[in-house]
């Protein structure tokens, strides 16, 4: 396999990448003679078989011809691909689909890239070290990602509120607040979610799948984060302390609760009457004098 050096950015790529950035592909309706003037002309400019003065040119050139090549289209969001393979990856996106399965834990993924980076995390194979901590890693973009701790470092920025994200998939999961966007649909009810494990927990729902079991008791769960605050009542482990009276809960939620006593804060209101309360639990106690009175 060959590389090859791009002028207008710092890397190199593969053949393959290469192929993928400058869109060899041939657009229904086109003579085969044109559209080959047209690939090798984008290919040029962006690949550095020609010299442009204008940078800003070449690269709006480019950026015209690869438009006009993107001829697989999604018909759930609209997006355009150069690549049928790339659209059915894409498309994985909306119907939740994990086709890659892992033979030791069983979690699922929707790209045999990520399974063969998930399949590091078994053995204990982690040749990536933080050099500050010493922590190991099997990957080395977890370590990149993991230096930004220690650095402060947050290269990703929101452009609509400037919050900044250390992670390029953390940014991409913010926008999604701005814009309303939820890819992840339910193929069962319809339900429409932000994030691929929303919508693998909501499926649960309707399978009725407890992945989760705890060693202790048997007892089993639908979400990771269930198992850990249900293991906490054989340990009694209380990690979340009042900073005010020192007491301490088993759940962050528990700990929220417990700060409205401190700060007489009520958050909790009664759409009826408009009365207010600093649990949710003596809401909803308040809720049935309203539906009693209703009743008679």
């Amino acid at each position: 396999m060959s590389f090859v050096q791009h002028q207008s950015e710092d890397e190199v790529l593969t053949d393959e990448d290469c192929d993928e950035r400058c869109v060899k592909q041939t657009p229904e309706g086109s003579e085969p003679s044109q559209v080959k003037e047209e690939q090798e002309e984008a290919f040029n400019r962006h690949c550095g078989g020609s010299a442009l003065s204008d940078t800003q040119s070449a690269t709006s050139s480019f950026l015209a011809a690869q438009g006009s090549l993107l001829k697989f289209p999604c018909l759930i969001c609209g997006k355009r691909f150069s690549f049928h393979s790339t659209l059915l990856r894409h498309i994985r996106i909306h119907t939740g689909e994990n086709p890659y399965s892992c033979d030791t834990c069983g979690k699922s993924f929707n790209q045999s890239g990520s399974l063969m980076n998930h399949m590091k995390t078994h053995t204990d194979q982690k040749p990536f070290s933080c050099q500050t901590c010493k922590k190991g890693f099997s990957r080395s973009n977890d370590l990149v990602c993991h230096m930004r701790t220690h650095t402060g470092e947050k290269p990703f920025s929101c452009r609509t509120c400037g919050k900044r994200f250390t992670r390029s998939s953390d940014l991409l999961y913010h926008t999604r607040t701005h814009t309303g966007e939820k890819p992840h649909f339910c193929n069962i009810c319809g339900k429409c979610f932000s994030l691929s494990n929303s919508l693998l927990r909501h499926t649960r729902i309707h399978t009725g799948d407890n992945p989760y079991s705890c060693e202790t008791c048997g007892k089993s769960f639908n979400q990771r984060g269930s198992l850990i605050i249900h293991r906490r009542t054989h340990t009694g482990e209380k990690p979340h302390t009042c900073q005010t009276c020192g007491k301490g809960f088993s759940r962050s939620n528990d700990l929220a609760c417990h700060m409205t006593t401190h700060t007489r804060e009520k958050p909790f209101s009664c759409k009826t009457c408009g009365k207010c309360f600093g649990f949710r639990s003596s809401l909803l106690r308040h809720v049935r004098v309203h539906t009693k009175e209703s009743a008679s």
